[in-house]
């Protein structure tokens, strides 16, 4: 039987464990979206991780949602990148970047004036955090049908340049309120076309972005997550058999594609999680979410049970660059400091202490 530090074939990849590096925003990017010295510093330092799922990358200008995150549509973006990859694949590690289009979690003072997307025009609840300080999230442009191919292709851009920058592959953030959210959720999607009015219309840009990107480099390259439920954002699923039907067409259109993985956040135990696993038939990397932080135990608990291939770790991760040591060793883990979280310098980033220090 499989345990939490036994090795694992994911797509091409031999990982050494089971323990993912979850993707966590962490604004250290600079203004022109590059990731740069210490951003290559913070992920060499978690190269033991059996997955490194970077930060949500977005794949456009248009696409950003919050302050100095990287991007990858630049060929500036793609060299900071190169050394990010250099830098895990020197240590032996694993590393896929995230794409992730904001849309309507966005504000233009963020992007340098760019505009708002989302497949319908209303604008997300709450607030954005901005240069000026908080400011209410604008109403969107809707996209039209003849341009969500060509949204499709930035994505599709993305993953070839993350390719290029020589990480493994990347992981589409389908999860949390964001672009791919916003389609599958019926909150966010009040669409007539193909792309909405249904729960297969609602899954379709998700099929067709997930098929795009598979033929462009590689099914083996590619990972998707999902939170089914999680209502995040504003993009609210609460009725449980609208939200099954969403994401059983989305599952059992994808799954003959072949990807690498699937990324679901939430109990895996629930029936919907369940279910969905037996549709995917692949590789499956859980997260239990938020609360309380994922500890040894809990990951142990999803890999023991058979429900999960890999277990995503995020805020560990952040406090505890050797996590899988300390984890492997029964060794306390030190506990993060949640005002370092998003921007800043290296205290809270790169100037977190190993066993070995």
């Amino acid at each position: 039987m499989p345990d939490l530090f036994s090795p694992v074939t994911v797509g091409k990849w031999t990982l050494p464990n089971r323990i993912a590096m979850a993707p966590m925003t962490r604004s250290r990017a600079d203004a022109s979206g590059v990731p740069g010295e210490a951003t290559a510093t913070y992920y060499r330092q978690r190269a033991t991780a059996g997955l490194i799922i970077t930060e949500g990358v977005q794949p456009s200008a248009t696409g950003q949602g919050y302050s100095n995150t990287p991007g990858l549509h630049t060929r500036r973006q793609v060299g900071g990148w190169r050394a990010v990859a250099d830098g895990v694949h020197e240590e032996g590690g694993h590393i896929v970047a995230q794409i992730m289009h904001a849309g309507r979690i966005a504000h233009p003072d963020n992007k340098n004036g760019h505009e708002t997307v989302a497949p319908s025009a209303l604008a997300a609840p709450g607030e954005m955090f901005t240069p000026s300080g908080p400011r209410p999230h604008p109403v969107p442009r809707a996209l039209t049908t003849v341009e969500i191919p060509s949204v499709i292709e930035e994505y599709v851009d993305s993953a070839r340049a993350a390719v290029e920058a020589g990480l493994d592959g990347i992981e589409l953030h389908g999860a949390n309120g964001y672009l791919i959210h916003q389609f599958l959720a019926p909150s966010t999607n009040h669409r007539t076309d193909t792309y909405g009015g249904s729960t297969t219309g609602r899954a379709r840009f998700a099929i067709d972005l997930a098929t795009a990107v598979a033929e462009a480099v590689g099914s083996e390259r590619v990972g998707l997550r999902i939170s089914p439920g999680i209502n995040l954002h504003g993009a609210i699923e609460d009725d449980p058999a609208e939200t099954a039907a969403t994401y059983r067409t989305l599952i059992d259109a994808i799954a003959p594609l072949g990807l690498a993985y699937l990324h679901t956040i939430g109990d895996p135990a629930t029936p919907l999680l369940t279910d969905l696993r037996t549709r995917f038939d692949g590789t499956l990397i859980v997260n239990d979410g938020w609360y309380p932080m994922t500890d040894a135990t809990a990951a142990r608990r999803h890999i023991d049970s058979g429900r999960a291939d890999l277990v995503s770790v995020g805020r560990a991760f952040i406090a505890n660059p050797d996590l899988v040591r300390r984890w492997q060793n029964h060794t306390p883990v030190t506990e993060p400091d949640p005002t370092t979280f998003y921007g800043g310098d290296t205290r809270g980033y790169t100037d977190y202490t190993t066993l070995a220090d």
